[in-house]
Parts: C-alpha cells; sequence; structure tokens
C-alpha cells in the first residue's frame, strides 16, 4: 500500500508559477478592450523553465482522447481559454455555403464547407492560425473542437480545418470561438502565446505565491501495468493533461480516498484486469470523463468483478464535453454504487455490456449543455443483458432541444431491471426507446413528464432505423455467437428475436412489463411512435397527486404512515442507503450543493409584451450563494428591461423570486435562465416568447 505519510501527499503534473506582471507592449494592449487592459497580466512561459505548450487538439464526439494543452488552474480552478461569446453563451449557425442533404433528408451544411455567424466581434482580431470554434455542429449530443482555417469576418464565415466537424453544419446550432487575444475580456480568462511563450491571464482574485499552476506532463500521473494487490490511499493528484490514474490489466488494485482535481483527460481509468476497486474519491474538474471502467470478456460472459464505489465526481467534461461521463463502465461483471454525481454538460452514467450494476448513486445537474441525453444511458445492442439499474436518486437534470431522460434506455437496448429509483423533475424519466424485454418496477416519479414512456422505433422503415437493427445490431448479436451458450442460456428471451430478425420486417417493443411504480404529479405514461398498449403490461402501479410524501418541495419522498400508495404493492424506497455513506476513508459524507432556477410566463406573452418570473430554489443542505442570467436568444436582441442577473445567497429550502418585463424584440425566440458555475457550467430553463419574429 502507497498511503499519503500526513493528511494528504501532492502529485503534481504541472508548476506553479509567480511573477506575473502588468501588460506593457503596445501592441498587445491594442489588441485588448479597454477593461482588460487594466487587468491582464503577463507571465513568460519560456523564461520560467516552461517550453512545451501542447496543442489544442480536434477532441469531441466519436473523438479519440489526448492529452490536453497546457492549461491554467488558478486558486484550485481551471482557468478558461479567451473565448467569444463569453462563458455561459453561445453564438448560432445563421447559414451554410455548402448546402447538402443529412441522412435524413434535411437540408443541412457539408463540413467541408463553410458557415455563417451572428455578431461582428471578430472584425477586430488580428489574423492568426491558432483560432478553433467549438460546436454542436448538428446534433445537441455531438460536439468538437475544430481548428478555423478560414474567417472572413466581414461576411461572417467560418471554415475549418480537417477533420472537420461532427455529421453536418446546420442552420440555428450552437458554437463558440476560443483561443483568442482579443476575446480574453473578463476574470479568469488567460491564452497562450505559442510563437513568443508569453501567458496572458485576467486573474479572478489577487494572486498569491502558490495561486497560479500550469499543467506541463503530458502522460498520468499514475500508470499501473499489471499491478497486484496494489493501494493507492489519501492522495491529491493534479494539472497533468493525461490521465489522473491509469490501470491496465493487474488484479485487486484499490484507489481509494483520493483527490483527482484539473486533469487534462479522465480522472481513473482502468482498462481490464480483475477487482480493481475505485473508492471513497473525489473527482472534478477533468477533461474528459471522471472514472472510465472496463474489463471482463463478454463473449464468454467472465465478470471482471471491478467496483466504483462511494465517489463524488463533479463538473467533469470540461474539453470534450459529451458522451464523457461522471463513470463510463464497459465490460462484464461492474459495480457502480453509492457515488454523487453532478454537474456535467452530458451523462452523468455511461455504460455498455453485461451484468453491470448500477446501485444507490444520486444524480443531479447533469446533461446541462445536450440534448437527447440520459442521466443513465446505454443503447443500440440486444446483447446487453443482465443488467440492474436500482435505487438510484436522479433529479434536476438538464437538457436543450429534444430535452433529457433520467434513464434512457437507447435506440432498442433491451432486457434490462429498472427497479426502486427514485425520478425527481426530469422529462421521460424512464424511456424506454424501442426495446423489449424490460421490467420497470417499484419506482418513484415525482412531476416527471412522463414517468415512463416506450417507443417504437424498431418498427420504422426509414433506413436509419431498418439499418440500425438489420446490420448494426445484428452484427453485434453475431459478434457474441448469441445462438450458443452461454448467450442462448443465460438470456433465452433472445430466442424470440429470431422470426423478426428473418423477416427484415422490423423488432416490436415486446415483453414490457410496468408495475407497482408510484407515479406523483406530472405524465404517467407515454406510448408512441409505432409502439401500441399490448406492448406494456402495466399493473398495481398508484398514479395520484399527493401519496403523503414527508417533505415534497425538498426531495424527501419517504411516505406518511397513512399513504395511500402503501397499499398498492409499492414498497418504501431505502433512502438512506443512496448517496455516498460514511466509511474509514470518507469520514465527512459530501452535502448536495444545488440551486434550481425554473422561468416561467406570469402571463401570456403576445405581441405586446408581457412578464416572466424567475424561481430560484435552494435544494442543498448549505447556504449558497451566486448569481444567475436571464438570457436572450439570439443574444443582444433587447426582449428583456432592466437588470438581467440577480445575485443570490440562500438557505436551504428557501426561495427567491424575480419579475422581469418582457417587450416585443424583432427576432426573439426565447429566453433562458442560465447560472455559470465553477467551469462553464449552466443550468437553463426556457421560456418561449410569442413575440414578432
Amino acid at each position: 500500500e502507497y498511503r499519503a505519510a500526513g493528511k494528504s501527499a501532492r502529485l503534481l503534473g504541472g508548476k506553479v508559477i509567480t511573477g506575473f506582471a502588468p501588460v506593457t507592449d503596445p501592441a498587445t494592449l491594442a489588441r485588448l478592450t479597454p477593461d482588460a487592459k487594466k487587468h491582464v497580466l503577463v507571465f513568460d512561459l519560456r523564461k520560467n523553465g516552461v517550453t512545451d505548450f501542447g496543442e489544442l487538439t480536434s477532441r469531441g464526439f466519436s473523438r479519440p482522447s489526448r492529452p490536453a494543452h497546457l492549461e491554467l488552474f488558478a486558486f484550485g480552478q481551471p482557468m478558461t481559454l479567451a473565448r467569444w461569446p463569453n462563458r455561459g453563451r453561445f453564438n448560432h449557425i445563421t447559414g451554410v455555403t455548402k448546402p447538402e442533404k443529412d441522412e435524413w433528408g434535411a437540408e443541412q451544411g457539408a463540413l467541408t464547407g463553410g458557415f455563417n455567424y451572428e455578431g461582428d466581434s471578430p472584425r477586430r482580431w488580428k489574423p492568426s492560425e491558432d483560432v478553433w470554434v467549438h460546436g454542436y455542429w448538428a446534433y445537441d449530443w455531438a460536439n468538437s473542437y475544430e481548428r478555423v482555417s478560414r474567417l472572413d469576418a466581414d461576411k461572417r464565415v467560418v471554415e475549418t480545418a480537417p477533420p472537420h466537424g461532427v455529421y453536418n453544419f446546420k442552420v440555428g446550432q450552437r458554437f463558440y470561438f476560443l483561443n483568442v487575444l482579443e476575446e480574453l475580456d473578463e476574470p479568469g480568462e488567460y491564452y497562450v502565446d505559442r510563437a513568443t511563450g508569453l501567458l496572458y491571464f485576467w486573474p479572478p482574485a489577487p494572486l498569491k505565491a502558490d495561486s497560479a499552476v500550469v499543467s506541463v506532463l503530458s502522460q498520468p500521473l499514475v500508470t499501473l501495468n499489471e499491478a497486484k494487490d496494489v493501494t493507492l490511499r489519501g492522495f491529491t493528484l493534479e494539472a497533468t493533461r493525461g490521465n489522473g490514474v491509469e490501470i491496465n490489466g493487474g488484479d485487486h488494485v484499490r484507489i481509494a480516498g483520493c483527490v483527482v482535481r484539473n486533469i487534462g483527460d479522465w480522472g481513473v481509468v482502468v482498462n481490464g484486469g480483475t477487482h480493481h476497486t475505485i473508492a471513497d474519491c473525489d473527482v472534478s474538474a477533468t477533461g474528459d470523463g471522471g472514472v472510465q471502467i472496463s474489463g471482463g470478456d463478454r463473449k464468454t460472459l467472465s465478470p471482471a468483478n471491478h467496483q466504483v464505489l462511494n465517489n463524488h465526481i463533479h463538473h467533469y467534461g470540461r474539453w470534450s464535453r459529451s458522451y464523457q461521463a461522471g463513470v463510463n463502465a464497459s465490460g462484464v461483471g461492474i459495480r457502480v454504487a453509492h457515488n454523487l454525481i453532478h454537474d456535467a454538460p452530458h451523462n452523468g452514467i455511461l455504460y455498455g455490456g453485461n451484468e453491470i450494476t448500477l446501485e444507490y448513486n444520486e444524480i443531479h445537474s447533469v446533461c446541462l449543455e445536450t440534448g437527447d441525453a440520459g442521466a443513465i444511458y446505454t443503447g443500440r445492442d440486444y446483447t446487453y443483458r443482465g443488467n440492474q439499474i436500482r435505487y438510484n436518486f436522479i433529479h434536476h437534470i438538464g437538457g436543450l432541444g429534444m430535452g433529457t431522460m433520467g434513464i434512457y434506455m437507447d435506440d432498442n437496448v433491451s432486457g434490462h431491471l429498472i427497479q426502486g429509483n427514485v425520478l425527481w423533475e426530469t422529462t421521460r424519466a424512464v424511456f424506454l426507446g424501442g426495446g423489449r424485454d424490460f421490467t420497470v418496477d417499484n419506482n418513484l416519479f415525482v412531476d416527471c413528464r412522463p414517468s415512463v414512456a416506450l417507443d417504437g422505433r424498431g418498427l420504422d422503415k426509414n433506413p436509419v432505423w431498418h439499418n440500425q437493427i438489420y446490420q448494426t445490431m445484428k452484427g453485434e448479436l453475431e459478434a457474441m455467437n448469441w445462438r450458443k451458450p452461454p448467450y442462448s442460456t443465460r438470456y433465452p428471451e433472445l430466442a424470440t428475436l429470431v422470426p423478426y430478425l428473418e423477416k427484415e420486417d422490423g423488432v416490436p417493443p415486446e415483453n414490457n412489463v410496468v408495475t407497482n411504480n408510484l407515479s406523483s404529479g406530472g405524465e404517467w405514461l407515454d406510448i408512441t411512435w409505432h409502439a401500441k398498449p399490448e406492448n406494456v403490461t402495466a399493473k398495481n402501479n398508484w398514479v395520484g397527486a399527493d401519496p403523503g410524501f414527508v417533505n415534497r418541495a425538498m426531495g424527501d419522498f419517504r411516505l406518511k404512515p397513512n399513504s395511500p400508495a402503501l397499499s398498492s404493492g409499492y414498497q418504501p424506497i431505502p433512502f438512506e442507503k443512496i448517496g455516498p455513506q460514511r466509511d474509514a476513508d470518507r469520514p465527512v459524507v459530501p452535502k448536495r450543493s444545488l440551486v434550481w432556477g425554473r422561468l416561467t410566463a406570469s402571463r401570456p406573452l403576445m405581441a405586446t409584451g408581457g412578464e416572466v418570473t424567475l424561481t430560484l430554489t435552494n435544494l442543498g443542505s448549505a447556504v449558497a450563494t451566486g448569481r444567475v442570467t436571464l438570457l436572450v436568444s439570439p443574444e443582444g436582441a433587447g426582449a428583456v428591461e432592466g437588470s438581467p442577473t440577480l445575485a443570490y445567497s440562500l438557505k436551504p429550502e428557501e426561495t427567491v423570486r424575480r419579475s422581469f418585463p418582457v417587450r416585443p424584440a424583432a427576432g426573439v425566440t426565447h429566453l433562458e435562465v442560465a447560472e455559470v458555475r465553477a467551469g462553464e457550467y449552466s443550468s437553463r430553463s426556457h421560456v418561449e416568447l410569442d413575440l414578432p419574429k
């Protein structure tokens, strides 16, 4: 066992830097805004021994994980690479230069062409070969960073260098520019001039001797290859451009009670091996996800027996913002339990494989920047069987565009047990996306819209869905040799697929059981898109307004002794077991930190204008302070009167409301409330405006 000698030992993959000075170079000052000239400082990296600045790379959806560039961390937090628009805001694609049809037949823009944008800030930028854009180019679940190969600021046209983007350029989709010195215009932003080796920074507070660190190391801070019976306990690992800890092969490795933060890639990565455990760790501010863990043999169904237990994972996905989960588990025989996961742009838990158990986790404030996403997500494989999702508490997740789901069984994945979960304030709380053989039992749904949703996309004749089943998913079945043991004996329900796969006429969502659930508020059951009521056996479910919760407003969903739901077959949830538990490596359990904002129209917003009300509630267990901003889309359209920013300091259970007058403004489509937190995440609530377009 390797243990910190004192309370903690720090493994630093970066260099502490001191000696920032005011900017005096006239040419540089001319590029800064008037306010920035007063605050931006400069530091000579080369003169202080830092000569490798790394490179920005095209990372994101479907892109390989690569070491990050040199990053700046100050006061224990990641700083923001200078960008436009600033944190919490996006620009939008307003047109394309090379139209083409996408896979659905809709007209979008070819990635080899360019796209148009809003605004004129780029007109004052000095030409640069290292300006980048980050965007959700076609879909709200697929992002990437791309280098700008051509920028015509007069015509507002951007073209990107290969590999370009993801899917297509779609009008209305979100993006922003980054790595632009001229846009270093607010506290917390920085920029590295790679030609001169100068680091420019607007500190968010006065700097002290150890306030600032730049990442230098491009490898993991700790690598364990084929290690056996090794424990790493009580360390703080931070400021590497690569992974925090990487475990390859081996047996019985345990990472316990460690703090892994300010990491360029993943916090902890486990590749193969058996009986590895990541427990009682705090993982935050990673460039990719929190814990990535794989193992086991899917063909033989031999388990890895890995565990991810009792961790606090938050504010991850700083760079690769989609499909970078708090926990990403793949393989056979992995348990993910008692974790608190929150504040991320996309998934909370992402997984694929067999005999995976997800239980007693609390997940909130995820999917804050994406749409068509799930707090817990898997999809597109009939062989993912034997998985259990039990006793998780999922609440207050974000979502743009198509919205988000609590437990998302996407693209015809099938054969899961979903039992005893608590879902609060989510859309499509349990979404069965075309799949079969599900058991949804004894779950608690509060103010979900709807509680359970089922569709029959596997019957759709569109080539996208047809090919997904008869090429992709059929191929995955054959790869697992599914007609023979162990699959044929372990999962006998797979045999019911045979007639549908032979006829190629689609696969219906059959044999789904929904029993003993409690649904309060919101909506209950939605059966749509080729699915039929006979595809679901729904019985012994209690659906009503008030089952007698102890404290509904604060999420105490224990039932009072006289609750009518107790006679329906529903069994009370063991709430005390959900989330991190106190033990030797976690003597203090992390407190929930959650202020949730909701934006509502207090009267109809017609052509003459109206009023919107912002409601903020502290659902956490400690005093919370911060600020929220009322955003207008498109930005700067001027529909909101008065100050759009509201600072708050709220005690637990405290609520504050503020109303904003709204007037007609050409082009305005909606308002949203956004809270910029540590990093770049924002909680959003939308109000669509019925105002003149």
